[in-house]
């Protein structure tokens, strides 16, 4: 029986396709798991980003440009992608912040197309082809749970991945189906904030958090090895956030 469990536990020789492959969370998920000597396909609609990133990845590891934005680009890569064994969603375009006043609605709507169509059809077309054992891993935030103003896009589609982590769960069972909660975390994903925001959020993490540092890439990427690897757990969002929720 332990050795059955090892084996389960096991990501050597595991397919894992990564969509958001290229940079940031992603990147980082994609070394840790290639580490643990899994098959990787890391996916982003940037060729350039996707070869610099294949560049520092294990020979074998496969890389495909697809424009995540649009349905008919994710069911026609998972058409010709065959069958695997875990899918990881982290795309996601730089956030933008405004007040609800400052918001454009038109503008808002594709805020969605990215970070919470994206997913909803990556796991749609995904999932026929998972192997048995299988897992599909979304990236929430905790700004679903502890906003500041100006986040309510942001918030809303936070909040709007943990109610689907949990449907997804009960849906399609047997495969597991969890989330990821990051905190700040020192990625691209704030390069459009202007350079003050940036540094003033970054040294209210040190100064407030419980660990006194903004998260890394590398801090997330285990949580999502780990969401891989056990295999008992689902309809989880599992926070990764130095403390954030708890100050």
């Amino acid at each position: 029986m332990n050795n059955q469990i090892e084996n389960r536990s096991s990501l050597n020789g595991k397919r894992v396709i990564i969509l958001g492959g290229s940079t940031g969370i992603g990147f980082a998920t994609a070394k840790a798991a290639a580490a643990e000597g899994a098959k990787v396909v890391i996916v982003s609609g940037n060729q350039g980003k996707i070869n610099n990133a294949l560049s520092q990845l294990p020979e074998g590891t496969e890389g495909y440009a697809v424009d995540l934005a649009h349905e008919q680009n994710i069911k026609a890569f998972f058409e010709q992608a065959g069958n695997f064994d875990h899918l990881v969603y982290t795309a996601a375009e730089n956030l933008n912040l405004n007040n609800i006043g400052e918001t454009d609605i038109d503008a808002a709507r594709k805020f969605l197309n990215l970070r919470y169509w994206g997913a909803y059809a990556a796991v749609k077309y995904g999932t026929p082809f998972i192997n048995a054992g299988g897992s599909v891993n979304l990236t929430g935030g905790t700004a679903g749970s502890r906003p500041a103003a100006g986040w309510s896009i942001a918030s809303s589609i936070c909040g709007a991945m943990e109610g689907l982590v949990r449907a997804l769960a009960v849906e399609l069972a047997p495969v597991r189906v969890n989330a990821v909660v990051p905190g700040v975390i020192d990625t691209n994903l704030w390069d459009s904030l202007p350079a003050e925001n940036k540094e003033g959020l970054y040294n209210w993490a040190k100064d407030t958090l419980l660990l006194g540092r903004v998260g890394h890439a590398d801090d997330v990427a285990l949580a999502f090895v780990y969401l891989m690897k056990q295999s008992f757990g689902t309809g989880q969002n599992l926070v990764v956030d130095g403390g954030t929720l708890l100050v």
